[in-house]
């Protein structure tokens, strides 16, 4: 396929043209609008509309790129199917969620995302026949008012420490109350109800009433674990943006600029095209990149140095685009330990990625993967793979050594979307390699989603 990352035996004959990122662009930003009521997405076409989502930059860009939009009206009833399928095949009334992630998921209605994350101001009902309820914080009413789906709103009672202080058991009461309604309508006469996550006096208040609290975060998360090709192509545009990020960034890469400053830039080409934010701060150059999961700091990086960092960002739509990259720092050639030490990364990489099929276990998935070399091992990375979506989400991949005490069961099935990763660094070492891909569980194998490509430099050229 032409976005397949480049195989490292293939490297000194590659035509990395097919892997090149676009030149700059000056791209007007004064330009007309789009004709018609509709943007490419089926959004309205609103320059004072409340909904958020792309900017005209990403829009342009897409349309370059040869990409289509997603149709975000059939997404959203897309994922909705979704839910109300486990919810039917788990056989409960409905699903209450807490976690803003499945709220987006369910509803596409997104507030302080990341503020909600900690306090729980949001919550969302789903009936197993596809009624959607909202509730939001304070005066927010009007920012679902776009969504379709969404048939009721109220005005969240929270019932967690900050807000209810010791109030908090009545005003989990005041909420399980609205509940109790919500079930008579829309239950079907059940307590069989499914939550994600909740506060604990929420849970007493539930259990006090006789309710049959099962398992949500099952439900949300086998609902978001399969993709059909509209939501692949929102994932598709948000890594667009990603990498479209990661090139900006890249070059401006130079010594004596520090980390923060080089990780600033991917949050502003990000945020400037609609992305929303990023999960963590995983960037390191020189000596911190070994060991991993050093987060970028004030160092100042220096000729010759490899910067290695993870994504991890929340992009257009709310989807997560999960690449890893490893560059050398500057126009000094690389070293023969940082080539050796690349090159053996990306072919674990490759090797690991071809021997994907669908319908393996999660563990002939494991075991089929090639092993990580034992000086490798103590500091290998926690997965050989994860499932991908709005955020990181089911199914893990765990290493052959822990299947028994990791591995749950499970298929790979098509329409997964998966990241597989991997980090190689001596303990002690001076630096350490960091590489991840995204793709796409298909009918006969893997599809690479993400295709930004790999530093040629740091490749032993035979």
């Amino acid at each position: 396929m032409d976005n397949l990352p480049p195989d490292p035996s293939q490297i000194p004959h590659l035509d990395l043209s097919r892997f090149s990122q676009h030149a700059n662009r000056k791209i007007d930003p004064f330009r007309k609008p789009l004709s018609g009521t509709l943007k490419p997405d089926g959004t309205p076409l609103d320059n004072n509309r409340i909904e958020i989502g792309p900017t005209d930059l990403a829009f342009n860009e897409w349309k370059h790129h040869g990409l289509t939009p997603p149709d975000i009206p059939l997404l959203r009833k897309y994922r909705l199917s979704r839910i109300t399928e486990q919810l039917q095949k788990y056989d409960y009334a409905g699903v209450l969620c807490f976690d803003p992630i499945n709220i987006r998921y369910a509803t596409d209605s997104s507030n302080m995302q990341v503020w909600i994350m900690h306090n729980a101001s949001r919550a969302c009902f789903v009936s197993a026949d596809g009624y959607v309820i909202l509730w939001d914080f304070s005066n927010c009413q009007h920012l679902s008012n776009h969504l379709d789906l969404v048939k009721e709103v109220h005005i969240s009672s929270g019932f967690y420490y900050f807000v209810a202080g010791d109030r908090v058991d009545e005003k989990a009461e005041i909420f399980v109350d609205q509940l109790e309604d919500i079930m008579k309508e829309h239950g079907r006469g059940s307590r069989r109800i499914a939550v994600d996550k909740i506060e604990i006096p929420g849970l007493r208040a539930l259990q006090k009433r006789g309710f049959e609290v099962g398992y949500g975060q099952e439900v949300m998360e086998q609902a978001r674990s399969v993709k059909d090709q509209n939501e692949i192509q929102a994932m598709r545009c948000a890594i667009n943006v990603c990498e479209t990020s990661m090139k900006v960034m890249e070059e401006h890469i130079a010594p004596g600029m520090t980390e923060v400053d080089a990780w600033a830039i991917l949050q502003h080409e990000n945020i400037i095209r609609g992305g929303e934010w990023i999960e963590t701060r995983i960037l390191s150059s020189g000596p911190r990149t070994n060991p991993w999961y050093q987060e970028c700091g004030p160092r100042i990086m220096e000729e010759g140095d490899l910067l290695g960092f993870d994504t991890d960002m929340v992009s257009t739509y709310g989807y997560c685009a999960d690449i890893s990259r490893t560059w050398l720092v500057g126009d000094k050639p690389p070293s023969d330990a940082q080539r050796s030490l690349y090159s053996e990364a990306a072919d674990f990489l490759f090797k690991a990625e071809k021997a994907l099929e669908p319908g393996m276990t999660f563990a002939q998935a494991s075991l089929a993967c090639p092993a990580i070399p034992e000086k490798y091992q103590k500091q290998r990375y926690a997965v050989l793979a994860h499932g991908i979506g709005l955020c990181d989400e089911y199914p893990e991949i765990q290493f052959p050594d822990k299947i028994s005490s990791h591995t749950y069961s499970g298929s790979l099935v098509p329409g997964m979307t998966l990241c597989l990763e991997v980090y190689f660094g001596e303990v002690g070492g001076a630096f350490g390699v960091k590489l991840e891909h995204q793709v796409l569980i298909t009918e006969s194998g893997i599809e690479y989603l993400s295709s930004y490509p790999l530093d040629r430099r740091l490749f032993i050229h035979s």
